[in-house]
């Protein structure tokens, strides 16, 4: 017999419901997060998931006791996509929740930043997650490029996804981006600074060479943030995706790579734009930049002349051809702002032990990085075990699409985007796995973009005063197009178009009027 409800119990049994309609939303996405999130961790209730609401992408040099470079979401978020003026078309506002948060990788350690002490790398590691009213079931996990914060995807990808209803997710790699060591010196201010370019006299140190930051962390933060993302969404909706894809552009891109290679229990599929090969055996990044620094003023010398000894010898370290437009180039815009920084950054980080702006064996000044020789350093130092701890295998377990453009002169599409696809074709034929079952389980295709390049603002009209090349041409709308293609071959399993030249002014096709690579890096 039923005992009756007492006075009390009935009394204690409303108040227990009450609070329990009273937590916001908010709070319970948080409280399941808490374990995994830092205290200080932030969520609010967006009118609006896009970039049109200014609050969406935090402010610049906003984390207090950071120093200014260390944090930059303003500027993350242009550094992939176009111009802002051909950004991602924002049609609709996306109501929805939206978390801010650090990863907790030691409860026990003190991170508050002070500026001036540079933070231990347990204390980096940052997590967004964006979650709209009217979601589609799915989660959109992105990757973040160079040393970029987890904004860096919100013109490029956020922007696209939300509106389609995608919850969606990022994380900053584990680390901060950098920290300004000198305005004006003609020699490294400090052990790690890194200069711009060989002409400059700003140096910065990235965080990402600091102790306890090995690049093998990159692949971990993206797992991470699926799962962070996978459990947001079950505490916010009361069920967990139905599907999780991963995106990302340059060192993003390497994270979907190694996502869909190491995590198929996390994501089912993924989208990798200009994606960075890792490889302990050539081509390589520590292989393919220091011929393209050396040369590079012996080729401005020669009056940016294309049959001079070095310009071929910088084509032949794998580079397009040069774009020349009055007094500068494709090229001068290359090694200004990417060749030297990016080449000092993975030496420092992967090959600590070299002296990146001293002298040559000879005795000679080094007044650049372009010295470095990554096959002699092998016999001397680490170097080939520390990229082989991080590289890319090859061995997808989940659908995977590559976008490249022809004209990338930082990651140059045969040592790269190529470089991979025969990877994921050897491994598939040392491994005696059947083509067709292959391809049944995990198909892969490489979408070359006739004329793209790494940086979309190289495009007009682009951001005054870099000069921009109208023979170039735009990746973002077929990097999204291609996630559109890997969502309805997992979820309505229709076929991938095959992998294809994109002619200028085209788009990926079922029947590519030139299907495999383009026959030219180059089409005037």
């Amino acid at each position: 017999m039923l005992k009756p409800i007492t006075t009390c119990a009935l009394v204690l049994a409303l108040l227990f419901a009450a609070r329990a309609s009273a937590e916001t939303r908010c709070e319970r996405i948080l409280k399941r997060l808490g374990d995994r999130l830092a205290p200080d961790a932030t969520c609010v209730e967006s009118p609006d998931l896009t970039t049109n609401n200014p609050n969406t992408t935090a402010t610049n040099n906003s984390i207090a006791g950071l120093p200014p470079g260390a944090f930059t979401p303003q500027t993350d978020r242009t550094v992939i996509a176009p111009d802002p003026t051909n950004k991602t078309p924002i049609t609709k506002a996306v109501p929805g929740v939206q978390i801010n948060g650090r990863i907790v990788t030691d409860p026990k350690l003190d991170c508050t930043f002070t500026l001036g002490v540079n933070p231990p790398a347990d204390c980096q590691a940052r997590f967004l997650l964006r979650l709209p009213d009217d979601w589609n079931g799915r989660l959109v996990v992105a990757g973040a490029s160079g040393t970029r914060s987890e904004f860096n995807g919100d013109f490029a990808w956020s922007d696209y996804v939300v509106q389609k209803g995608y919850a969606y997710a990022s994380q900053n790699k584990g680390v901060f981006n950098l920290r300004i060591t000198s305005l004006a010196s003609a020699t490294p201010p400090t052990p790690n600074s890194c200069r711009l370019n060989p002409s400059s006299t700003v140096w910065v140190e990235f965080y990402d060479n600091d102790p306890g930051q090995q690049f093998t962390r990159w692949a971990v933060f993206m797992a991470e943030a699926a799962r962070l993302g996978r459990r947001g969404a079950q505490a916010h909706y009361g069920s967990p995706p139905k599907q999780t894809y991963a995106v990302g552009t340059s060192n993003g891109g390497y994270q979907v790579r190694r996502a869909v290679e190491s995590y198929p229990e996390l994501f089912d599929g993924g989208v990798d734009w200009e994606g960075t090969f890792v490889d302990d055996e050539t081509p390589n990044l520590l292989a393919d930049l220091p011929p393209a620094i050396l040369n590079f003023s012996d080729y401005v010398a020669s009056g940016r002349d294309p049959n001079s000894t070095a310009a071929k010898n910088i084509r032949a370290a794998g580079y397009p051809p040069d774009i020349v437009i009055g007094t500068t180039s494709l090229w001068t815009n290359y090694s200004n702002s990417f060749w030297e920084v990016t080449q000092c950054q993975w030496q420092k980080r992967l090959d600590p032990t070299y002296d990146t702006y001293g002298t040559t064996p000879a005795g000679l000044p080094d007044g650049n990085t372009g010295t470095y020789n990554y096959t002699a350093r092998r016999s001397v130092s680490d170097v080939a075990a520390q990229l082989e701890a991080f590289e890319t295998t090859g061995r997808i377990r989940r659908p995977l699409i590559t976008v490249a453009g022809t004209m990338d002169a930082l990651l140059p599409i045969d040592h790269h985007a190529r470089a991979y696809a025969r990877k994921v074709a050897t491994a598939r034929w040392e491994s005696g796995d059947d083509d067709d079952e292959c391809e049944r389980k995990a198909p892969y295709r490489l979408y070359e973009v006739q004329n793209g390049n790494h940086i979309e603002t190289y495009k007009p009209p682009g951001a005054p005063p870099t000069p921009t090349f109208p023979q170039l041409e735009f990746i973002e709308p077929h990097a999204q197009k291609a996630f559109d293609l890997l969502v309805d071959s997992v979820e309505r399993r229709k076929n991938l178009p095959p992998s294809q030249c994109i002619p200028r002014g085209g788009a990926i096709s079922a029947s590519p009027a030139q299907p495999g690579h383009c026959a030219n890096l180059f089409e005037p």
